[in-house]
């Protein structure tokens, strides 16, 4: 049963009455004896910045060629608004689709690459001026609306595109890894931006992408894909603090996976014997194990305390030697090989200057975390 939400939290997936806005029904996609998307069902919600998230060759490019209209399904049905999208070409849809390369007419300014779409539907001169101006303050492009493309950033050719997306009032708008021509500085800026002109249009973003930081950042819901299947779908912090299979725990950021096997324990608690003669690792789950199941445990490096001495007041406590050292700026990485073999990263705050880091290469450190820091996967 769905629980109550607070009124200030968006999450329509998690309310029965509501009815999503998009809706893939047993849809699968072959092309010959490759199956790029298998028996896929996934609902999304109006106002959701929704991301498809996986490796090259997941899927996630062709199952949104299909809700644009540019593929059809070879089983399976895609709904929009309520309608069977069976048939529709993508002229006809509600739906509107910005690419990497952005395809902005070079002859064109500003203002006519916005005004293009709404141009060719023949919307009346005086609506079209209001409806591109109002365009051109939402994606902060006022002083530009007279140059170019190639008078300004790729930031500003970036929002351009959007801007020209959006002026047809999309239900829906589709965005095939947007910001993969950008530096990693503007990429991270726009992916803000993209987040403000989403929240203010109210209208449903689709993106794909295979950058898991992007995801995290941008989307209400991240679908996780593996081989045309969705493997997750969830909240970016619940996909990250609770996956649901190794994979995604090892797809989405930095983990440390040690396997091991189950041995009894009391309550939800669970110890994990994972190196023979050493102390057992405990961690609390809500799973049913069995005694000598075979078990995976994920714990993310941040989780993870580095200190001279043994942490007595944390359960889980390892020894071993530092490897390895990542500078980060403001934090620091630090690869530490166990007496076990197993090789374990830890992420410290860096507090102190360069000079007076307090663990180097060689140190002998402990390793601690609680019961809760990690989770106990099954597959």
């Amino acid at each position: 049963m769905a629980q109550p939400q607070p009124q200030n939290v968006f999450a329509p997936w998690a309310d029965p009455a509501e009815k999503p806005l998009i809706r893939f029904e047993g849809v699968t996609k072959r092309f010959g004896d490759f199956v790029a998307v298998d028996d896929l069902n996934l609902d999304i919600y109006e106002r959701e910045f929704f991301a498809l998230l996986g490796p090259s060759g997941c899927g996630k490019t062709t199952l949104m060629r299909m809700l644009a209209g540019f593929e059809n399904p070879s089983e399976g049905n895609i709904w929009i608004g309520g309608q069977n999208m069976k048939g529709i070409p993508p002229n006809r849809r509600p739906v509107n689709m910005m690419f990497q390369s952005y395809a902005l007419f070079p002859h064109l300014t500003v203002w006519d690459n916005i005004a293009f779409g709404l141009r060719r539907e023949g919307m009346d001169k005086d609506r079209m001026r209001v409806r591109v101006d109002e365009m051109l303050r939402l994606s902060r492009l006022e002083k530009f609306a007279g140059r170019k493309p190639h008078q300004i950033s790729g930031g500003q050719r970036q929002r351009v595109a959007l801007a020209r997306s959006l002026a047809k009032a999309p239900k829906l708008l589709l965005l095939d890894e947007p910001l993969g021509a950008l530096d990693k500085k503007l990429r991270q800026d726009t992916q803000f931006e993209l987040m403000d002109i989403q929240e203010k249009t109210g209208t449903t973003f689709v993106i794909v992408t295979h950058d898991q930081e992007e995801a995290m950042t941008v989307a209400s819901r991240v679908a996780v894909m593996d081989h045309g299947k969705l493997v997750q779908v969830a909240t970016p912090a619940h996909i990250y603090e609770a996956p649901e299979t190794v994979y995604v725990a090892d797809f989405i950021g930095d983990v440390n996976i040690i396997e091991g096997t189950v041995i009894p324990a009391q309550g939800n608690r669970v110890d994990i014997t994972y190196a023979e003669g050493k102390p057992p690792i405990r961690a609390a789950t809500d799973k049913t194990l069995v005694p000598g199941q075979r078990v995976s445990f994920a714990v993310r490096p941040e989780k993870i305390l580095v200190s001279r001495e043994m942490a007595t007041e944390r359960t889980n406590a390892v020894k071993g030697r530092i490897e390895d050292i990542a500078y980060l700026g403001n934090i620091s990485t630090y690869h530490v090989r166990l007496d076990s073999g197993h090789l374990v990263s830890a992420q410290m705050t860096n507090r102190n200057r360069l000079e007076r880091r307090e663990f180097t290469w060689e140190d002998e450190v402990w390793l601690s975390w609680t019961e809760t820091a990690g989770i106990v996967l099954t597959e």
